[in-house]
């Protein structure tokens, strides 16, 4: 509830300042173009260190992919214990997280004992 608040106020005050944006996408930057990978890595980085969620500069981790990679985890066990048809729903995991294809998403059940 607090995450989709907050990101409700983001979308709230960014069309407020960004009334015709150069893009689509939900994370625009100051002249409304899609943020780059390099910014968003670099930002998430700046903002772990800041938080205490990662060490000095030399540290690593966490990224942004082992925060993804540990949500699609944790949803793909929360389901095989709430005893859901986990290939039924799999594409809709795979949508979520914008592959193109269902094979990037089947690659989790293998990956994970």
């Amino acid at each position: 509830q607090t995450t989709r608040k907050v990101l409700s106020e983001y979308a709230a005050r960014r069309d407020e300042l960004l009334p015709c944006p150069v893009s689509s996408a939900f994370f625009l930057s100051d002249q409304g173009m899609r943020i780059s990978p390099h910014t968003l890595r670099n930002t998430f980085a700046n903002l772990s260190r800041a938080t205490g969620l990662r060490g000095a500069t030399g540290s690593r981790r966490p990224r942004l992919q082992d925060i993804r990679h540990t949500y699609v985890i944790h949803t793909l066990m929360q389901w095989y214990r709430d005893d859901i048809d986990v290939e039924r729903w799999l594409p809709r995991l795979s949508t979520w997280l914008g592959h193109v294809g269902i094979g990037e998403t089947y690659w989790y059940l293998s990956a994970v004992p």
